[in-house]
């Protein structure tokens, strides 16, 4: 049996079938007015592994925010697979390049979604009601791929993270701990189901026996609708990106409303957490009960790296305003760089970016002390051993949470035949960051028009989180002594003018 950090061969399927053998008529899932059981969850997992065969390899799905997901996900691990996730939403170029760059041998669809993939293509409708794998399921090795994801790369193309079983078991298994998943929690499923953050909600919770619940008031973009909801759905645990936190907060000072009764954890990350929401956090009523928890991680180290409660019952007092990310979770190394890089290791590092070697060997470091990811990430660490954030080594933005290169939004840019030079980087806008471009026109190009044309085209041929907030049109861009695009001082020079 192959070993997995907790020293067991207990993989996160694994881990879910214990689960489900202990509690079978347990909710698993509460989808809508549905509630599916762990048994019948077990049963369509088991249906999808069949369908999909022994085979492994990477599997696509078209993701959608109900238990069809949950149950591909965890269907493709038990065939002994790896996931990745395909957003439909996302333009028809767009997927079938994921699928490409993923190495995907099939995918798995709901509905009858078009799917010109150039792949074998199963519909879970079908899987559903096909053979049933009853006993044992192959084991995979730790080291086999778990899933693939996607982070912005400066080339202008996305780079495919491809995260091993034994990365998603450790960070699973601490991170459970840290929050204390129970049998009768309730967690919301809030993240994007294509980023990794939806896993620490989804597995936490099927691998402890708890219930992860959907509902389409959380993503209706009201608060006043969101926390009716938590209310009626009795919800537990939220995870939220800080900006949509910051925004919360706000709503509810505004307000003067209290903190759903049954709520106890909040977790947080994804970018900095502004010190003046977390002062009217704490003065919010209830808050003394619900534990608010500050994460840190990245795709390539495999979710939550580093956690430190904020506020509530188990929260160290502080004397100051700083914001920490946290100490890192039992399963984590970590190191600082002499430039104040924060570099991790450990068992949940990712393998590397599939089909780009030199990608990861820039990122990936090997060391006489053992394998090292540099995130990027520039920290100090106080004096209680706490990580301080303190800006990044490079020019990479983060987005809700959502991590972009500028030279992946330039390339977009540059892929319109009226624009002769961009360049893209970060900006505040309200409680969250945003991405600003400035963009070049070639001399046949209608510049009064080129902004709304260029927001448009991005708008039909890119993900939503590559559309800058704001396009510019301007004469030139600044550039360094080198010769290269200097982003910051480019958005110096003209932001004022917008």
């Amino acid at each position: 049996m192959p070993a997995y950090p907790d020293g067991t061969g207990a993989d996160v399927v694994q881990r879910f079938l214990r689960a489900a053998r202990r509690d079978p008529g347990g909710v698993a899932v509460a989808d809508g007015t549905t509630e599916v059981t762990y048994a019948e969850l077990e049963d369509r997992v088991r249906r999808t592994a069949a369908a999909l065969g022994p085979q492994g390899g990477t599997v696509g799905v078209l993701t959608s925010r109900s238990s069809d997901t949950v149950a591909a996900l965890l269907g493709v691990l038990a065939a002994g697979g790896a996931y990745c996730p395909i957003d439909p939403a996302f333009p028809e170029q767009r997927r079938a390049a994921l699928v490409e760059a993923a190495g995907c041998r099939a995918v798995i669809t709901t509905g009858s979604r078009p799917a010109p993939y150039g792949v074998p293509v199963l519909h879970l409708e079908e899987a559903a009601t096909g053979p049933y794998a009853g006993g044992p399921l192959p084991l995979a090795d730790p080291e086999d791929p778990a899933y693939v994801l996607f982070t912005s790369g400066s080339t202008g193309q996305p780079k495919p993270v491809v995260t091993p079983r034994r990365a998603i078991a450790a960070a699973v298994a601490s991170l459970g701990a840290l929050l204390d998943i129970a049998p009768g929690d309730r967690v919301l499923q809030f993240a994007s189901l294509n980023w990794d953050t939806c896993f620490e909600e989804i597995l936490p919770a099927l691998t402890r026996g708890a219930t992860l619940v959907f509902d389409p008031d959380a993503y209706s973009g009201s608060f006043p609708r969101f926390l009716r909801m938590v209310d009626r759905q009795a919800l537990g645990v939220l995870d939220l990106p800080t900006a949509f936190w910051h925004e919360l907060v706000n709503h509810l000072t505004e307000g003067g409303e209290a903190l759903p009764a049954g709520l106890r954890v909040v977790v947080i990350g994804g970018e900095a957490a502004r010190p003046d929401r977390l002062d009217d956090w704490r003065a919010l009523p209830g808050a003394d009960r619900v534990r608010l928890v500050n994460t840190y991680g990245c795709t390539e180290t495999t979710l939550v790296t580093h956690a430190v409660d904020l506020h509530g019952p188990y929260a160290p007092p502080r004397t100051d305003r700083a914001v920490p990310i946290g100490r890192p979770l039992p399963h984590v190394r970590e190191q600082i760089g002499d430039d104040g890089g924060l570099l991790i290791g450990g068992p949940s590092l990712a393998l590397g970016y599939r089909g780009l070697p030199e990608a990861t060997a820039e990122r990936f470091a090997v060391l006489p002390t053992g394998r090292w990811f540099h995130t990027g990430d520039r920290v100090h660490r106080e004096a209680d051993g706490v990580l301080l954030h303190q800006g990044r080594l490079d020019d990479e933005i983060k987005v809700r949470g959502i991590r972009v290169s500028p030279g992946e939004v330039e390339a977009q840019l540059c892929g319109h035949p009226d624009v002769a030079a961009a360049a893209a980087t970060g900006a505040p806008l309200g409680d969250h960051t945003a991405v600003v471009a400035y963009v070049i026109p070639r001399p046949h190009a209608d510049s009064t028009t080129l902004a709304t044309e260029l927001l448009g085209y991005l708008r039909r041929n890119s993900p939503s989180h590559l559309v800058p907030a704001r396009v510019t049109v301007v004469p030139q861009l600044v550039h360094t002594a080198s010769g290269k695009v200097d982003r910051r001082r480019t958005h110096q020079l003209y932001a004022s003018s917008n």
